[in-house]
């Protein structure tokens, strides 16, 4: 008898010198977020909240697909059901909202590393990372509206990384945007040569890495908390976070280090 076969696993992790690196692992199904996928990369995201050995975060793909995003043919699945899906694509949609803030509120910064095609969800997984380097042959899209359903989830994230106009317009059209417009737009920040995306992502992140980590986290924190205040509300809250940030060990060794001409010793 043929012993059976285990499914690998969606999601993989690599952690080299302070970078973790997850990549979503089904190929197969273009990177498509399951339910299983979802619950790998909210567990491995929780872990990585707490790991303080991980300082940047990469989060890449294996294949051609970057990520498709919703997994269609599971959630089509429930629509037998009496309500027709409702209690489960409320259940979908919110576990997938929920992982998607857990990457902003992640201490660590995060870069996505494209390859290939993002959209929908998958769009919305690069928009919420911190930083995105694409592959010159990426491409992003919201294509929702193809299909009747419009891309509402993907639009959150998309609306905070590109200009509304260009937001609408990705939404509206479901139109394919190009690794250069993607650039352009805001919604990547560096295009690398095709296959280069992870190795200029791991780059940035050994640079990052370098930084005192304590820093990273203050100021990540303070960036996305300040981004959704009225202007006078955030420099009061900035100039908060940084009375506290001076205060803090790893400050004086930074501005000590520079004034003395020697590198700094982190002690996160």
């Amino acid at each position: 008898m043929n012993a059976p076969t285990t499914a690998p696993p969606p999601l993989l992790r690599q952690d080299t010198d302070g970078v973790a690196v997850l990549t979503l692992n089904r190929p197969g199904a273009r990177n498509a977020l399951s339910e299983a996928l979802l619950d790998a990369l909210t567990r491995e995201l929780d872990a990585l909240a707490a790991d303080r050995s991980a300082r940047v975060v990469i989060l890449a793909a294996e294949g051609p697909v970057f990520s498709a995003g919703h997994d269609l043919k599971e959630m089509t699945g429930y629509r037998q059901k009496p309500d027709r899906g409702r209690e489960a694509f409320t259940v979908i949609l919110s576990r997938c909202s929920a992982m998607m803030q857990r990457i902003v509120a992640l201490p660590q910064p995060v870069i996505a590393a494209v390859e290939g095609v993002a959209t929908a969800a998958g769009c919305q997984l690069v928009a919420s990372c911190d930083l995105a380097i694409a592959g010159a042959d990426a491409r992003f899209c919201t294509p929702g509206v193809h299909i009747g359903l419009f891309c509402s989830t993907p639009m959150v994230a998309l609306s905070r990384n590109v200009s509304r106009k260009h937001a609408m317009e990705m939404l509206l059209l479901g139109d394919m945007v190009g690794a250069d417009d993607a650039y352009r737009l805001g919604l990547v920040n560096r295009v690398v040569p095709a296959g280069g995306a992870l190795e200029a992502a791991r780059a940035m992140a050994a640079t990052i890495a370098s930084k005192s980590p304590a820093t990273l986290r203050i100021g990540k924190s303070a960036f996305y908390e300040q981004a959704e205040m009225p202007l006078s509300a955030a420099y009061d809250h900035a100039t908060s976070v940084m009375v506290e940030n001076m205060l803090a060990r790893d400050a004086e060794e930074g501005i000590g280090a520079f004034m003395e001409k020697r590198e700094p010793l982190w002690e996160g």
